[in-house]
């Protein structure tokens, strides 16, 4: 079977974050049920930051240590979010144009809830494997963002933001796909999907996001436990609690990825719970501790879960990883590839857990006045000019060349690079 799969990846979070325990507390919520979402931080992104400047920031590491011929065999740009601010550009012609990529390229986005990034992931997997082009490589960026917004004097905080509020984040995750997969190789075939259609959650408007918590939670265990039987079907020998040394899940919370790993453990390995228990913390926490500092990133959450089981697993020998991705809506999908040391490496030169350090953390006052900052940049936003100083102790480069919104004129995104 050909090779083929993740030859780099990075991610990016932005440049500031906040405290979540003290954002729940902040506001009141239940702090026993807040225990149950397993988090940590969330980023946060200010009004210089889209998911423009996110996914760019999360490739220009990969471009920039690729060759110029090597760069020149990117022929796909592939961007998978639910944070499109247009509805007909796609946002991948301004990663070509930002990156400096060669114009012979395909360029299109996807749009499927959290499910988009592997959509992505898995057309690119097929580009390569086709072999109409020997030796190509594809970019993957699945970028998104949460911007929460109020009036002046805190109009808009109101019960309905609950947990949703302190889950929610922003980021995005690059990816180089090739049939030289140093980072992570994709068992080519072994894959179960489901789908189904189902009103969990929505965005009815581009600011507004609708659905049935708990109706997602269910659709999420359901379609955990159907994805894995299918690839179980196809996979011969496939044994949940054997054959995968790692287990890296979409990541609204922490929590419900520790529910749906109870869920298929029990049901399909016949597990006790102290098995379930000592199996959570071997096999699936590695892939939670990015989620916890960063928070839902929709599209970009399977990806981030992947690297972050990557970067935090023992890999000194090489070990699979059970994948799993949903989208609300939905569709799911289960499926699996092979990590190793060397791979292991090259994604910690990225440094990704001191990226996360760095970023500064909003007081709670900064905090309820980034929420009313943020109405100057909506769906739809014509013209605007962002204000550079806008708590500028978040807009720091840390020595790396770092790209930020400079203004908006008649609806065309103009961004400065700030070294």
């Amino acid at each position: 079977m050909r090779a083929v799969g993740i030859e780099a990846m990075n991610v990016f979070a932005g440049t500031a974050r906040v405290d979540v325990e003290k954002l729940a507390m902040h506001r009141g919520l239940d702090m026993t049920r807040f225990s149950n979402l397993l988090m940590k931080e969330k980023t946060v992104a200010l009004p210089y930051e889209d998911p423009i400047t996110f996914g760019v920031n999360a490739a220009k590491p990969l471009i920039d240590a690729l060759s110029p011929e090597e760069k020149d065999r990117i022929e796909v740009v592939i961007t998978c979010t639910e944070s499109a601010f247009d509805f007909g550009k796609s946002m991948s012609t301004y990663f070509h144009n930002l990156l400096g990529l060669n114009r012979n390229c395909r360029l299109f986005e996807l749009k499927n809830a959290c499910y988009s990034g592997i959509a992505g992931l898995q057309t690119a997997i097929n580009f390569i494997l086709s072999d109409v082009s020997p030796g190509a490589k594809v970019l993957l960026v699945a970028t998104d963002i949460s911007r929460f917004m109020v009036e002046e004097g805190g109009e808009g905080l109101t019960e309905d933001w609950s947990f949703f509020e302190p889950s929610s984040g922003a980021g995005a995750v690059a990816a180089l796909i090739s049939e030289i997969p140093h980072v992570f190789q994709i068992d080519v075939g072994a894959s179960g999907y489901y789908g189904y259609e189902v009103m969990d959650t929505c965005r009815p408007a581009p600011d507004k996001e609708a659905g049935d918590a708990d109706l997602s939670l269910l659709s999420y265990l359901d379609c955990c436990e159907k994805a894995f039987l299918e690839y179980q079907k196809r996979v011969e020998g496939a044994d949940l609690a054997g054959t995968f040394g790692y287990l890296a899940m979409h990541t609204p919370f922490g929590g419900m990825v520790k529910g749906a790993h109870r869920n298929i453990m029990r049901k399909i390995a016949k597990a006790r719970p102290a098995e379930i228990e000592a199996d959570f913390d071997r096999r699936v926490q590695p892939s939670l501790n990015y989620g916890q500092r960063v928070g839902n990133i929709m599209g970009a959450s399977t990806l981030m879960a992947i690297a972050s089981a990557i970067d935090h697993g023992d890999f000194s020998s090489s070990q699979r990883i059970g994948c799993f991705s949903y989208g609300s809506g939905c569709c799911s999908e289960f499926f699996s590839g092979v990590a190793g040391r060397d791979g292991q490496s090259k994604l910690r030169a990225q440094n990704i857990a001191a990226h996360l350090d760095r970023r500064y953390e909003l007081t709670m006052q900064e905090y309820d006045e980034l929420l009313v900052t943020n109405n100057t940049v909506k769906f739809g936003t014509r013209n605007v000019t962002l204000d550079p100083d806008f708590i500028p102790q978040a807009r720091t480069t840390h020595g790396r060349p770092t790209l930020f919104l400079k203004e908006i004129k008649e609806f065309h995104r103009e961004y400065d690079w700030v070294s």
